[in-house]
């Protein structure tokens, strides 16, 4: 799994961020990207990434901000070249709907794939599983809805010890899978074989927190609740948390003190405002690792791989 930064700024671009969007890569079985975000030029930063835009199969969208929306027509166009692609599932709170069809309709965009809305309307929605996820959501403390994703990550198989197996006899055949996904076995012989034999514990699976834009909350908290890496926004530095409070967003400190209280790995701050120069965003790592020391730092095209616990997939 791959969190590739598409865009780091917050409110309107600069030279050094683009708005928001982030993607999520997974490549656990197939090489599909879930995008959080997509403001203004999303699709042309795509031209660095890794993927396309028809690589896109879902898109999640935190709140209605312009600075994470406004790239979406955009992309939904380009996505419809080739013509065979997928359908694309698009999730976010109420009114997403209207924003698409609006912008398609009056620009008379004709879309070669179909939209399939999910609209959130309540503080927590039911938690849904797309394929080995699970994806949570929550609503956080913004001026206007804006939600936090939490995406878990089913077990990994425990490694199968194929060389006790062969010194029991047992040859390769429909047996193994069974003991791997811990079954026990009858063999022929009457023998029985216990799969905790042969067969190491489940690996957890990772999690990773992505929040729209918030003031510290407690929804924050759970959502990031011992997750391999969080992503938070930063659109202040500490001197100016009378601005970060006032306007529904949070300082660097406050990123770093959610993820501590969360028991949170690893913390990637995210969505700085335009009014920092580059001399100053040192300010942002040196605040948030005085509270919480494994900070990243996002920038534009910033490819985070997310490790497993035990090993490398």
């Amino acid at each position: 799994m791959e969190l590739i930064f598409l865009g780091t700024g917050a409110g309107a671009p600069s030279r050094r961020r683009n708005v928001t969007a982030i993607a999520l890569r997974l490549t656990r079985e197939d090489s599909t990207v879930w995008l959080f975000d997509c403001g203004e030029a999303t699709q042309h930063r795509m031209f660095d990434a890794p993927f396309g835009p028809n690589r896109v199969d879902r898109v999640f969208i935190t709140h209605l901000h312009g600075d994470h929306i406004f790239g979406l027509p955009g992309l939904l166009s380009t996505r419809s070249f080739p013509e065979n692609v997928g359908p694309l599932q698009l999730y976010g709170p109420a009114g997403i709907r209207a924003f698409v069809r609006a912008t398609l309709d009056l620009s008379q965009t004709h879309l070669s794939y179909a939209i399939q809305f999910h609209e959130w309307t309540s503080p927590e929605p039911e938690p849904f599983r797309e394929g080995l996820y699970t994806v949570r959501a929550a609503l956080l403390d913004h001026a206007i809805p804006s939600y936090g994703y939490r995406i878990e990550e089913a077990p990994f198989p425990g490694r199968l010890h194929a060389e006790q197996l062969r010194a029991e006899g047992l040859q390769p055949s429909p047996l193994w899978a069974r003991l791997k996904a811990g079954e026990d076995v009858t063999l022929p012989d009457g023998r029985r074989l216990r799969a905790a034999d042969f067969v190491d514990p489940a690996e957890p699976g990772r999690v990773i927190a992505i929040l729209g834009d918030t003031r510290p909350c407690k929804a924050a908290v759970e959502l990031a609740r011992g997750a391999d890496c969080l992503v938070h926004e930063a659109t202040f530095l500490d001197r100016h948390a009378h601005l970060a409070s006032a306007f529904f967003h949070s300082t660097a400190r406050q990123a770093a003190e959610i993820a501590r209280e969360a028991g949170a790995k690893c913390l990637i701050l995210t969505h700085l405002s335009a009014r920092y120069e580059r001399t100053e965003e040192d300010e942002f790592l040196a605040e948030a690792r005085a509270v919480f020391p494994n900070t990243l730092l996002a920038h534009d095209g910033m490819i985070y791989d997310i490790p497993r616990s035990k090993w490398d997939a």
